[in-house]
């Protein structure tokens, strides 16, 4: 009997552990191809410094000689005079774009987000700025103050609000379709302050008929406002970087991320428009549109500023959204995805990109088989000759992880500080990176199985405070959540369940796990605790 029961844990343990791994080791894809690309790019980079070195002393020989040559003639002129322009150039220089500003409930930041909207360094008749603005709070008034001053400025920005949020933002953006008079439809969420120049980046890409979306890189001005906010920069950076560049470079299916992105128009009406059936809309259309024949483009060397969660239970909400509208779409696209002309190592790409929130279930399913394991380890070492370094093998899933992170927290353009103060924040903040996400796996394993089972939820917003250094506080701000759920107190039991665990390693002397186990009890302990805290900030 006890063999049995040790060979069943060894059997659950080893299949999550093969199938985290195998997840693990295909993201070293990603990564080759992103390493690729930026050498590519790099070698571009050198020839065209060479080559302006070059130009720059041919125009100093020029004068030299006695030769009149403007700047104009050689260098090409960076900033185009509208009135020397036909209208047909001028209209295919800076085609019309809608900016949408889908949001809900946003009174900490909405102000900021429209005056930094009005800024955008493009011609002031050739976008327009829509507010949808489903707010049932002060944040629909704060918007009629906004929109009514710029508009006596001469900008062209509206508030349209529905009379029911029906489909949440996938629902507000197609209804704002309406109401859109643009050829392109940039979006942001409320906590995104893109730079002046954004539209001027953005836009030249569509020149290529292919190209139904411009996607751009999210950057973090709260990133140094606590651990949790830098534990989750070093996450979305690998996203921003090393998943994006590797698709993009290894032609497979990439995503829009909701946000500080742009769409040619003609390519959401193709892909069927915006759909609410999952929470993740923005997967949803991205696989759709794709499947039509257009291409994602994605812009590493193009930022946009937000603010990440500083609240651990905003975090948790924005990773449940995250996560069950994974599976959501999933469930639904999957089928899709393998009864289309794709090739097969598209295929397979797209169904691991599409399965990447169900990790967590086997995550959370090798965490818990680990405890009883520990004993029965023992059982089938003594029992059945099992050795235990077998388990080394699937140290190679661990070491893929940890070169993707290096790379996009170190060596890529996501990085915002010196490069020995990125070596020292990885090397110290990536265990505790590991750590946390363990801790959310049981909160994110109950979200992908209410994806799967096709359970609907309501789309929960995660609320933003205007957190931008250390000196802002959070307290008392009316969007905090205030009650903890029975998850919450399951997570707390988890960090006992392996603070036990680690107790019990230490007094037999078997630490096969116990390193494991204390990560365990640092991240459920971690998720717990600021749960509890946050609740009552």
């Amino acid at each position: 009997m006890m063999s049995a029961l040790a060979f069943f844990f060894l059997g659950v343990y080893t299949l999550s552990l093969t199938y985290v791994t195998a997840y693990c080791l295909s993201q070293f894809n990603l990564l080759y191809y992103y390493k690729r690309f930026d050498w590519r790019r790099k070698k571009e980079e050198f020839k065209a410094r060479f080559a302006a070195k070059a130009q720059a002393e041919a125009v100093a020989a020029a004068v030299v000689g006695g030769k009149t040559i403007t700047s104009s003639q050689n260098l090409g002129v960076a900033n185009a005079d509208y009135s020397l322009m036909s209208t047909e150039e001028y209209d295919k220089t800076y085609p019309f774009v809608t900016i949408q500003l889908p949001l809900y409930n946003e009174k900490y930041v909405v102000e900021r987000l429209i005056d930094n909207m009005v800024l955008m360094d493009y011609p002031r008749d050739r976008f327009e700025i829509h507010v949808l603005d489903d707010s049932t709070d002060e944040t629909q008034e704060l918007v009629k103050a906004k929109v009514a001053y710029h508009q006596a400025q001469g900008i062209n920005i509206e508030q349209i609000r529905r009379k029911e949020r029906k489909g949440y933002k996938a629902g507000a953006l197609k209804d704002g379709m309406e109401f859109a008079k643009g050829e392109f439809m940039a979006i942001f969420d409320a906590d995104f302050l893109p730079r002046p120049d954004f539209l001027k980046k953005t836009v030249p890409h569509f020149e290529d008929p292919t190209i139904g979306v411009v996607q751009t890189r999210w950057e973090h001005i709260n990133e140094d406002y606590s651990m949790i906010t830098r534990l989750q920069a070093l996450q979305l950076n690998v996203h921003f970087t090393v998943e994006q560049v590797g698709r993009m470079e290894g032609k497979h299916f990439l995503q829009f991320n909701g946000t500080a992105g742009l769409w040619r128009r003609k390519t959401i009406e193709d892909a069927g428009g915006w759909e609410a059936d999952t929470l993740t809309e923005d997967l949803d259309l991205s696989i759709r549109s794709q499947l039509k024949g257009y291409r994602i483009k994605f812009l590493e060397d193009v930022s946009v500023p937000s603010e990440l969660p500083a609240d651990m239970n905003a975090l948790k909400a924005q990773q449940f959204r995250w996560m069950k509208g994974g599976a959501e779409t999933a469930r639904k696209m999957l089928p899709v995805v393998w009864n289309s002309n794709m090739n097969i190592f598209q295929k397979l790409n797209s169904t691991l990109h599409l399965l990447a929130s169900t990790v967590f279930i086997f995550v959370f399913v090798m965490a818990t088989s680990s405890v009883p394991l520990l004993y029965l380890v023992n059982v089938l070492a003594k029992r059945h000759g099992f050795d235990k370094d077998f388990f080394t093998v699937f140290l190679l899933g661990m070491l893929s992880i940890t070169l993707m992170y290096y790379v996009a927290n170190v060596q890529s353009k996501a990085r915002q500080v010196p490069v020995v103060k990125a070596v020292f924040r990885f090397l110290t903040h990536f265990p505790l990176f590991l750590a946390m996400s363990m801790g959310l796996s049981l909160h994110n394993t109950f979200a992908v199985i209410e994806g799967w089972r096709g359970k609907k939820s309501p789309f929960i917003r995660t609320p933003k405070f205007n957190i931008t250094n250390g000196k802002d506080k959070f307290s008392n701000n009316k969007y905090l959540k205030k009650s903890l759920t029975w998850g919450t107190y399951m997570e707390g039991f988890m960090a006992l369940y392996f603070g036990v665990a680690v107790l019990w390693s230490a007094y037999w002397g078997e630490t096969i796990f116990i390193i494991y186990h204390v990560m365990m009890t640092i991240g459920f302990g971690t998720v717990y605790y600021y749960s509890w805290k946050h609740s009552r900030a």
